[in-house]
């Protein structure tokens, strides 16, 4: 190595060192730590002393901890697919010639820039039993609503209901796949009689198949890590008969109001297999079903 390369060897480091010390003490260390963490018994008032397995053996026997992973599991079933289908169904109307087309978007992105905090607390007076505007306009309908976020069968519909509310992000990547589609091909389809749900099953569907993929998984993460909603939402430790103690809550209560920071660390490491597990098992099921530029 000559003295010029040593030099702009030197002269690298030292730019891109802030984001090394930042990525060592803020993430990877972190990482370690809760790692070790999950096999020990910590307190944070305390040091912490190692036990082994024991955190996640006990975890196995911890009936809330099976509850909340059933809540995060039911909540990511429907809100996912139902958030990825609305979504989609909002860019293909948006990717229309019509007039005010740039308002319109606008007007279907801006709930997803309102921090979650004033839209817990907005969704909250929505959801109200006895002053909600969701149950006034039922009502009016002669249908008897329920106690939404105080109801055992309804509290975690009304949470999916309104994470609909910032599928903001997903529709506008949606959009910008919509836009790279040739229109040539369309076109085709037109001439060989297809009409507008075949084109949208046979090339717009095809074609936008990475940015689904891409959207599913941001889905997967997202909806596994949810936590501001029912937290400020929902009623005690986690709703009525916890029917929303999620898996974040959970993990929350255990680390910041049990102080049992080892068992949180565990639960964590379970989580982050858990959504690694899913997010491989979607990339493998569409080996053979997304297209990239040519190559299926």
């Amino acid at each position: 190595m000559t003295k010029g390369e040593r030099r702009n060897l030197r002269n690298g480091l030292l730019f891109v060192s802030p984001w090394i010390l930042g990525l060592g003490f803020f993430i990877l260390y972190p990482i370690l730590s809760s790692l070790y963490h999950s096999f020990c018994d910590y307190s944070v008032l305390e040091p912490p002393v190692f036990i082994g397995l024991t955190n996640y053996v006990d975890l196995a026997k911890d009936g809330v901890f099976w509850i909340s992973l059933w809540n995060t599991f039911f909540y990511a079933f429907f809100a996912i697919p139902f958030g990825q289908l609305i979504a989609l169904t909002l860019a293909l109307l948006l990717n229309t010639k019509v007039r005010g087309l740039s308002i319109y978007r606008t007007i279907f992105f801006l709930p997803s820039l309102v921090p979650i905090v004033a839209m817990a607390m907005l969704w909250m007076w929505i959801f109200n039993g006895q002053y909600g505007v969701l149950n006034y306009f039922l009502s009016l309908l002669g249908i008897k609503a329920p106690a939404w976020l105080m109801n055992v069968h309804w509290s975690k519909p009304a949470l999916i209901i309104m994470s609909f509310w910032a599928i903001g992000y997903s529709m506008v990547i949606y959009l910008a796949g919509l836009q790279d589609v040739p229109v040539s091909l369309y076109e085709s389809a037109e001439i060989d009689g297809a009409n507008f749900l075949q084109k949208i099953r046979h090339v717009t569907v095809p074609m936008i198949s990475p940015v689904i993929l891409f959207n599913f998984i941001m889905g997967i993460i997202f909806a596994f890590q949810i936590f501001a909603g029912p937290y400020i939402m929902t009623p005690g430790p986690g709703g009525p008969a916890r029917s929303t103690t999620f898996y974040t809550l959970y993990l929350f209560q255990t680390a910041f109001e049990d102080l049992r920071m080892g068992f949180a660390s565990a639960m964590a490491w379970i989580l982050f297999l858990i959504i690694l597990s899913l997010t491989l098992l979607a990339i493998r099921a569409s080996k053979n079903r997304v297209y990239y530029a040519g190559v299926r």
